[in-house]
């Protein structure tokens, strides 16, 4: 059975960071991409950052502007969400996602996933 847990969200500063983890377990990453996504009170569910597991590569929203980093430990089956200079309006329940397949830009969709964490609140205090 496929599994994601997320950790590590929390209440912090604007201006300040959090690092975010999704623990998968049920599957190995082979041919897999992970992504994190983010919904807002009253917002629709939005794409932040995704990773490529067969070849590492990383892609990203525009309206980050390099603030948020995604990465992953291959051996410990886990993919992380550094996320830095956070803002009020980041205030959201982040989720990690995983769909079979290389990333291409149908994966910012996150309707193309079949699987995700239960979700990890961050509050952004400003």
């Amino acid at each position: 059975e496929v599994q994601l847990v997320e950790s590590g969200g929390g209440l912090v500063q604007a201006g300040g960071s959090l690092k975010l983890s999704c623990a998968a377990s049920g599957f190995t990453f082979d041919d897999y991409t992970i992504g994190w996504f983010r919904q807002a009170p009253g917002k629709g569910r939005e794409g932040v950052a995704w990773l490529s597991t067969s070849s590492g590569s990383t892609y990203y929203a525009e309206f980050l502007k390099g603030r948020f980093a995604i990465s992953s430990d291959y051996a410990k089956n886990t993919v992380y969400l550094q996320m830095n200079s956070l803002k009020a309006e980041d205030t959201a329940v982040y989720y990690c996602a995983a769909e079979v397949g290389v990333f291409t830009r149908k994966y910012t969709d996150w309707r193309m996933y079949d699987y995700w964490g239960q979700g990890t609140q961050v509050t952004v205090s400003s």
